[in-house]
């Protein structure tokens, strides 16, 4: 593409892709605004969701412990702790809250349990401890009746005239606890935890099967910008915060996040699974991407549906340009192409390119019959050959005031142009080259078009330079010929001797002939006669060498001088032709002195010309040595 085609479209496409790229810019922007703002949403409800089973359990503690103090005043009515009554009491308080049973712990260490069945617990709980701590939450510890089963104990004192006379526990079993409290965050997609601060013990862990420790698990792998001594220190130190871990299990990325409970060193906490907790997030980013790609489908559709019209508008201008250029160009490589003939197949040439022909022929006819052509071939020799009588049947076909030829398939070049031998020639167009006054001057045309759609505008709107180039070439020959003729005898002058003389050698092919003719008593018959005799003279001198030599290389170079050059003749032949100017002059009473030099191979023009004058001067010497040849001779 052109620089000049470009500088049409560039402009307004630059315009239009800097809006389209700002406007991407600005979507991509609220876009990226929008997803931070929904993963921020995704974190809060990962949050809240944490913060609330934190508040219901704790919640539920506070209702439990409420219950309890109750019940430990109905203990503290009882005298015997064994009573089969009071255990009816306690056995039937079960599954309320998140207590799934009662205990009842003695001074002496003993615990009575389930229908008053005593267990000796010495060594393992101390009813001193439990006494001086008052109403609490016992960290994690081991069921007294089923070994490896983990509990809590909610523990209130039984007071009886101010003496603390039992403990009375709320057994809170932890594998039964997330589904005894109903806790099912994100709808049960979610794991909870709960976590003591102080030991890093599970005391729920719905994600595992087994409860165990959460440092005794080793280091997890942790999404970038996580650490395990951060996760640990907020941990212990009772901060809120979130984590991102990859599971062992699935592979993928677990949300973490915990917070601190008001109850003993507890944490609670939530894992959720990255595709769940960006739930609604991916929905809204899924239709974010949507919206992008439609804009950026718009925005394509808009620059391509932009870029074909700022092309054709560029096309368009770019052709009316290419039109004027090629005018321009054309009529300035024809303004001096009648001094420059090669200008004239450069024009042709640009005119080639741009009809997208395989050649381009003018033809201009001259004065008398007959004329010049002018033809250009891409292919050089190989192209079509245009013969002459293609154009004088193009000549018949204009004279009859048709104003263009276009001719694509070959049955209508032969109906349009018949009887004429078009050779290789496909298909054509041409126009007249005209004078203001209709007068036909010459025929511009343009042979095996590739396009089919090309018209012979393009050729009619040079068809004016080339007139001017006929009119100038016709003008420059008629005074190159003033200035190169002799007006008396009507051959060359001796300007047109001196710019010829360097061109013969390379004219004549085996050898080169020189005749130096000049004419015996010019001066003394101007003299006695007048000038009109001796101009007679002169012409009959002229008519005898253009007779036999012919007047191409026939020239007057002064006075009553002549010289004449024969190329590739036989020196005999030459010889015998100037004897017969001699003779036939003398029958009119003309005499002449001639000297004839004949020469072959490499040889010096100035050695031949000189040759030919000295033997021109013997001639002269042997004419005016007889008695009857004086200078005042009569004719």
């Amino acid at each position: 593409m052109g620089k000049g085609k470009r500088k049409y479209w560039q402009k307004p496409m630059v315009v239009t892709v800097i809006l389209i790229l700002l406007m991407a810019a600005v979507s991509l922007i609220v876009v990226k605004q929008i997803n931070s703002y929904e993963e921020r949403k995704c974190f809060d409800r990962l949050r809240e969701e944490t913060e609330e089973l934190l508040r219901d359990i704790e919640t539920n503690i506070k209702n439990d412990t409420e219950n309890m103090e109750l019940l430990a005043r109905v203990v503290s009515e009882y005298e015997d702790l064994d009573s089969e009554a009071l255990w009816e009491i306690l056995d039937s308080y079960t599954d309320s809250g998140m207590i799934s049973g009662l205990e009842l712990l003695l001074p002496d260490n003993s615990v009575l349990t389930e229908s008053g069945r005593r267990i000796d617990a010495e060594g393992i709980l101390s009813f001193q401890e439990e006494k001086s701590l008052g109403v609490h939450m016992s960290d994690r510890e081991e069921d007294l009746n089923e070994k490896g089963r983990y509990i809590v104990r909610n523990c209130v004192p039984v007071i009886q005239d101010g003496e603390t006379k039992a403990i009375l526990c709320g057994i809170i079993d932890l594998q039964e606890f997330p589904e005894k409290m109903k806790l099912e965050p994100y709808g049960g997609d979610a794991a909870l935890y709960l976590i003591d601060g102080n030991t890093g013990e599970f005391l729920a862990d719905t994600w595992h099967k087994e409860l165990g420790n959460i440092w005794e698990m080793g280091e997890r792998r942790l999404a970038e910008g996580y650490r395990h001594d951060q996760l640990k220190n907020d941990l212990t130190g009772g901060r809120n915060g979130y984590v991102v871990f990859v599971s062992e299990t699935t592979g993928e990325y677990l949300y973490f996040y915990f917070a601190p409970m008001e109850i003993n060193q507890w944490r609670a906490a939530l894992s959720v699974p990255e595709n769940i907790v960006f739930a609604s997030a991916d929905s809204i980013r899924n239709l974010l991407n949507i919206f992008v790609c439609f804009e950026i489908l718009c925005f394509v559709v808009y620059f391509l549906w932009m870029l074909r019209n700022s092309l054709r508008a560029a096309d368009e201008k770019q052709r009316q340009l290419d039109t004027v250029n090629y005018i321009y160009d054309v009529e300035k490589l024809l303004f001096n192409a009648h001094e420059r003939k090669e200008n004239i197949g450069k024009a042709l040439e640009k005119i080639g390119y741009i009809i997208s022909a395989e050649a381009v022929g003018f033809f201009m006819r001259g004065d008398t019959e007959g004329g010049s052509s002018f033809v250009w071939s891409r292919r050089g020799n190989k192209g079509p050959e245009i013969k002459e009588e293609i154009f004088e049947a193009l000549w018949e076909y204009f004279r009859t005031r048709n104003c263009r030829f276009d001719a694509f398939t070959a049955e209508k070049l032969k109906s349009s142009l018949p009887g004429a031998d078009l050779g290789g020639i496909k298909n054509m167009i041409a126009v007249p080259v005209e004078e203001m006054d209709g007068t036909i001057r010459g025929i511009l045309a343009g042979f095996n078009l590739s396009d089919s759609h090309i018209s012979s505008a393009a050729l009619k709107s040079v068809c004016f330079s080339f007139n001017m180039f006929c009119n100038n070439i016709w003008s420059y020959n008629a005074m190159k010929e003033k200035g190169e003729k002799d007006i008396l005898s009507g051959l060359y002058n001796r300007n047109k001797y001196e710019s010829d003389l360097p061109v013969f050698p390379k004219l004549y092919h085996k050898s080169l002939a020189c005749i130096y003719i000049d004419v015996n008593g010019l001066h003394e018959l101007n003299n006695t006669r007048g000038h009109e005799a001796g101009d007679e003279m002169l012409k009959a001198v002229s008519e005898q060498i253009r007779g036999k030599f012919g007047e191409r290389y026939a020239y007057r170079v002064g006075g009553d001088e002549f010289i004449v050059f024969a190329l590739d003749a036989e020196e005999d032949e030459v010889n015998e032709k100037t004897r017969e100017i001699v003779r036939e002059l003398e029958k009119s009473r003309i005499y002449a002195s001639v000297g004839a030099h004949w020469e072959s191979g490499d040889f010096s023009m100035d050695i031949l010309i000189k040759n030919a004058e000295k033997k021109m001067y013997n001639a002269k010497r042997e004419f005016y040595s007889k008695e009857a040849n004086d200078r005042r001779m009569r004719i």
